[in-house]
């Protein structure tokens, strides 16, 4: 199997990431490679062959079954998807950061089911910055509370904040959530993370991921622009 084009794709977002950086003046961000609709062997390749260590899960089931078959040396496995909590304590021993806490309630557990496995967890509150009814993450003037809610949980390490922006035509248009979103982190991070030197921001996307960096991205969540396979189209 020649997995060659994924280097020109890993080129191609490094290359938008520095442009990005050089443009905002902003730190280079960590490369989370989203993997929701890729294999075992393509992550293994962006791994193992290519040098990109964090990769992110959106299901719980998924991230089982990457586990058992991937080379997960220097790998380090980021949930960033909807996470029950029913479905924390398949997790919480095999994941270095949670993206998606949204509730009270999800935190409790995690922060449970950490303490068994005697663990820190780092975790990061899902801000909807768009208000959307069918996306996961809370309101952004309900944030502060929840923030304040996770920071008192023993087990748990509030590192930051994640946010999925709306579907918009243009990357552009996505660049007001990312904004805001940033400008609330920091608002937060100066009244409740003094435990930490600089919040983590998880935002932006294969389509947004350069103007999420411009508004202030310490991770971004790239997938299709990373396994896209330009033969596969023709």
């Amino acid at each position: 199997m020649d997995l060659s084009y994924m280097a020109k794709n890993l080129d191609m977002v490094r290359r938008k990431t520095a442009e990005a950086c050089n443009k905002s003046g902003m730190p280079e961000p960590v490369l989370v490679a989203a993997v929701k609709y890729t294999d075992a062997a393509h992550i293994d390749y962006l791994t193992g062959v290519l040098g990109v260590k964090n990769i992110g899960e959106n299901r719980v089931q998924q991230l089982l079954e990457h586990w058992e078959t991937i080379r997960r040396e220097g790998v380090n496995f980021h949930f960033i998807g909807k996470l029950q909590s029913n479905k924390v304590k398949y997790i919480i021993d095999k994941v270095t950061l949670i993206h998606s806490v949204d509730s009270e309630s999800l935190a409790k557990e995690i922060d449970r089911q950490a303490a068994k496995h005697n663990l820190c967890m780092d975790v990061l509150c899902e801000i909807n910055s768009g208000r959307e009814e069918n996306k996961s993450g809370v309101l952004p003037e309900e944030a502060p509370a929840l923030c304040q809610a996770i920071s008192k949980f023993p087990n748990l390490r509030l590192r930051g904040f994640m946010t999925m922006a709306p579907h918009t035509e243009t990357p552009e248009e996505a660049r007001k959530f990312f904004r805001e979103t940033f400008r609330l982190g920091l608002d937060i991070w100066q009244k409740n993370l003094h435990n930490i030197d600089r919040p983590v921001f998880s935002m932006g996307m294969s389509e947004s991921f350069p103007v999420a960096i411009e508004e202030g991205a310490t991770h971004i969540r790239v997938g299709r622009s990373l396994f896209w396979n330009p033969e596969e189209t023709n």
